[in-house]
């Protein structure tokens, strides 16, 4: 039994993902031990984290237990329960730096938005699976649009646009290999990108209302010139520049980056944690890191193409598409190529409710796995 168990398992995923998960544990340690508060555990933030990484393993294997097909009986329901968990936590959620995203839980904070992202790439999968082959008109785009544009305001008014993009490019990712027309696609993207720049430069000349706030405005725009403002919104991007570029072919050394060590670089244990593995293991260890989340995305496309249903394709893409977002944003931003928006790295940033999601998210892909494998038991 435990031998059929694991040949119908994708173990290079799950291997991979253990080894990035471990690797960001050793990251975390080294951004957090030197800046705990005096009479605080140094190591208490990676002792959190190893508390949300066996959570997460829970969860892992409960969803890749079930039949994924089972849960397309229940895309009303699911997507019901997003919604209100969105709302919910407007009416009734924690604030913290000025953001309305958490539900407080005891000494646990819990971020609904990332649970967000599992339930849309389920149901969506499920509406795109029943309208497989007839969204080859432009109008036929419109409803799953709006089925994922409800979500995506409800989280747009927390603010927390880094989630917001996410959502936006699950829904391209999916409505590709679903059979949209990559002109369209190509076409609303493009559109997307001039209305928003419109509103933005509006905005900025003549102050006319969008809907994010004035913070959000300027790390949209100050990627383009950190250094116009290196004392506020450049601050972050400008350090984290630093951090990777001093460290070089082989980096500083675990735990002696000084830019990580000595708290200049701004949120290292999250947003910024690549910085601390460009700047203390350089880019031997960035390329590492990077190789890591190749195999894991190579795979995840390699069971999307090999799903025995659409439904199964389409999950895994949504899985694939959250996962290369991730990735290409938080990395983009550490390097100053891409704005600051709040966008975890997977598996290795420091943060209980990303890791849940994402350990669910690749509860899924072995899910689909599994079900396209002969061997029942």
């Amino acid at each position: 039994m435990g031998r059929k168990y694991f040949k119908n398992l994708d173990l290079p995923l799950l291997v991979t993902a253990l080894l990035i998960v471990l690797f960001g544990l050793v990251a975390i340690s080294s951004a957090t031990h030197a800046t705990a508060a005096q009479g605080e555990d140094p190591f208490g933030f990676v002792k959190k984290q190893v508390l949300w990484i066996i959570l997460g393993l829970v969860v892992l294997w409960a969803v890749q237990s079930f039949d994924y097909r089972d849960l397309s009986r229940y895309t009303v329901w699911l997507y019901g329960f997003n919604l209100l968990m969105l709302a919910g936590v407007l009416l009734v959620g924690s604030t913290r730096l000025g953001a309305q995203r958490w539900f407080a839980l005891g000494p646990f904070m819990l971020q609904p938005s990332e649970f967000s992202k599992v339930i849309v790439i389920v149901t969506l999968a499920t509406l795109l699976a029943k309208r497989e082959g007839q969204l080859g008109r432009l109008r036929d785009l419109v409803l799953p649009m709006a089925f994922t544009a409800v979500p995506v305001l409800l989280i747009l008014k927390q603010p927390d646009l880094g989630t917001a993009l996410v959502l936006t490019a699950i829904l391209l990712g999916m409505l590709y290999m679903a059979g949209a027309r990559p002109s369209h696609l190509v076409g609303l993207v493009l559109t997307g990108l001039v209305v928003i720049g419109g509103m933005l430069g509006a905005h900025v000349r003549y102050g006319t209302w969008i809907p994010l706030k004035e913070y959000q405005v300027t790390r949209l725009l100050i990627f383009l010139d950190p250094w116009q403002d290196w004392q506020g919104a450049g601050y972050h991007v400008i350090q984290s520049q630093i951090a990777i570029g001093s460290g070089g072919p082989w980096g500083r050394g675990l735990y002696n980056g000084s830019q990580n060590q000595l708290n200049f670089l701004p949120e290292q244990h999250t947003d910024f944690i690549f910085s601390v593995v460009g700047e203390e293991l350089g880019f031997a260890g960035a390329l590492v890191l990077l190789i890591l989340y190749f195999i894991l995305l190579y795979r995840g496309i390699r069971i999307a193409a090999q799903a025995r249903d659409t439904m199964g394709m389409l999950v895994a893409t949504g899985v694939v598409s959250m996962l290369a977002f991730h990735i290409l944003v938080n990395i983009g931003m550490t390097v100053g190529i891409m704005p600051v928006t709040g966008v975890p790295l997977p598996l290795f940033s420091y943060g209980g409710s990303a890791m849940l999601t994402n350990m669910a998210a690749l509860g899924l892909l072995l899910n689909v796995y599994r079900r396209q494998q002969r061997i029942i038991f």
